[in-house]
């Protein structure tokens, strides 16, 4: 059977860019060279986009790019490469170095802003080739928690109470918006950039002088500010896989060894403890996986994602916290570990995600 082109995206400009660099290389350690011819793209945080020929090790310390630059000066081409539409041959061109690869199949491995927001998805589909994970709108949708928020809400998916500020209104009439915060929350309080992933500017306010700090630091990262009552409870993940017909892996449980599971946490200190699969009733986990695929549904989503809720402890309600449509994807990572738990393995999944992409795009262009 002949190889396909499979094109590895990471990097990006958001504020994950580290963590893509994580998941990618674990991505690229596991494909099996035998179906796949990889190519391999990196975007720096300025979005400069280099075509990377180096080792993986140095994609996940960052070297990749002064390596990229190397090669290009050794091999002296003035253009990284380029990418073309290729029509009704349902592909990509890259050129660089006077060589020209069709491309079967993009893969990208970018979290957050530019990656996981429906904007690179918008590329790819102007390109007219197959991707991995989520199109344009329910890529844009899921990052955006306020949008997510609303139209599940409206859906009747069971959720925190939330609320949205505009930041630049929060700048113009800081103590009215503060008072209409504190007459319908109660402290603590979570504030959330609208736009971000892993957790990334997340903070828990305990008084009103955190609250204007965490509003602050939210800004810093998003025009749309998400404020969320606290919810006291468990944390509990849920994978999903497919297309039309997803099936939803057993959920699992996060218990984190700082007030709430935040990027210190999940990245750096490394002290978060995981039951996979998670200690739940038969009732519970078919209600998780259930309302997991469901939510999948309303946001349209494809490949891949993972739908993250709470079980509230008082009432042992369900409740969605939010949904990644391209989540950490290490061997060690939730997504993966959740797959194994209905005997899908870190390979089989690159295959079947790969394999999804292309039913997709086939689908859209039949």
């Amino acid at each position: 059977m002949k190889k396909k082109n499979v094109m590895v995206i990471f990097g990006g400009r958001s504020g994950e860019h580290e963590i893509s660099l994580i998941s990618a290389a674990s991505i690229l350690r596991s494909m099996d060279k035998n179906k796949y011819n990889i190519i391999t793209v990196g975007i720096t945080k300025e979005g400069i986009w280099k075509l990377y020929e180096g080792p993986i090790d140095e994609i996940e310390n960052g070297n990749w790019e002064k390596i990229a630059d190397e090669s290009k000066e050794e091999k002296g081409f003035k253009n990284h490469m380029s990418l073309l539409p290729m029509g009704e041959d349902r592909g990509i061109v890259i050129l660089g170095d006077n060589r020209t690869e069709k491309i079967d199949v993009v893969f990208p491995v970018l979290h957050g802003p530019f990656g996981e927001d429906g904007t690179i998805q918008g590329l790819f589909e102007m390109m007219n080739v197959p991707y991995v994970g989520a199109g344009v709108l329910a890529s844009s949708v899921a990052m955006d928690k306020a949008i997510a928020k609303k139209l599940l809400q409206a859906d009747g998916i069971p959720q925190a109470k939330y609320a949205v500020i505009m930041f630049k209104q929060y700048r113009e009439d800081e103590t009215n918006i503060i008072h209409e915060i504190e007459d319908n929350f109660e402290y603590p309080i979570f504030v959330k950039p609208a736009n971000m992933g892993s957790s990334v500017g997340i903070t828990k306010a305990y008084d009103r002088g955190e609250l204007k700090k965490s509003i602050e630091s939210a800004g810093k990262y998003d025009r749309k500010i998400v404020i969320e009552e606290t919810i006291k409870g468990r944390e509990i993940e849920c994978a999903v896989l497919g297309n039309d017909n997803p099936i939803a892996s057993l959920p699992a449980e996060i218990i984190p060894s700082a007030e709430f599971y935040d990027y210190h946490d999940k990245y750096i200190a490394g002290t978060t403890q995981f039951v996979i699969p998670a200690e739940l009733s038969e009732d519970e986990t078919e209600k998780i996986r259930n309302t997991a695929i469901k939510v999948y549904k309303i946001l349209d989503c494809t490949g891949l994602a993972r739908v993250d809720f709470f079980i509230e402890r008082a009432t042992n309600r369900v409740l969605l916290n939010e949904v990644n449509t391209m989540p950490g994807f290490t061997k060690i990572s939730m997504y993966p570990k959740m797959m194994q738990t209905i005997g899908i393995e870190y390979g089989e999944l690159i295959d079947r995600l790969i394999m999804l992409a292309i039913e997709r795009f086939n689908e859209k262009n039949s």
